[in-house]
């Protein structure tokens, strides 16, 4: 019986503890995209990278 008075608010404590971990992970954002981090391993780099090209030394003008 005495075991019972420590295990119950040990676990009333791990329930909030548990309950915390996860509000803070769904506010921070952990759950917004399951699915895009798993899709984007196995697209092509070369497919996202822009177009745009910045010049390189050789093409800057030097007055």
């Amino acid at each position: 019986m005495e075991s019972v008075y420590l295990l119950i608010p040990v676990s009333v404590v791990l329930v909030f503890l548990i309950a915390g971990v996860f509000w803070w992970s769904v506010r921070s954002g952990q759950f917004d995209d399951l699915e895009g981090p798993g899709f984007r391993v196995l697209m092509d780099d070369d497919q996202h990278l822009p177009t745009e090209k910045k010049p390189g030394p050789e093409k800057v003008e030097k007055r």
